[in-house]
């Protein structure tokens, strides 16, 4: 057998039409770490990589965002004083 030319799964997987909202879903269940593994076998199989980085780096941010929000917030009130 011959074998695939090198980056055909890259390639494969960057082709993939999973949504971007269902991405963002995905990678939020991930953030909480209550993924199931027949969740995560069906996402491994429909999510298009770039979408799951581009996901991550906005759900990372959006928590040091709400982190940050907490703690002024906190501190602006008076109990940590």
């Amino acid at each position: 057998m011959s074998e695939p030319p090198p980056g055909a799964d890259l390639r494969e997987a960057l082709t993939r039409k999973g949504s971007f909202l269902g991405t963002m879903r995905a990678v939020a269940w991930s953030f909480f770490g209550v993924r199931k593994a027949s969740a995560y076998e069906q996402d491994v199989q429909q999510l298009n990589p770039i979408h799951v980085i581009v996901a991550g780096l906005l759900g990372a941010a959006l928590f040091v965002v709400g982190l940050v929000a907490v703690v002024r917030w906190v501190l602006a009130s008076g109990v940590a004083a």
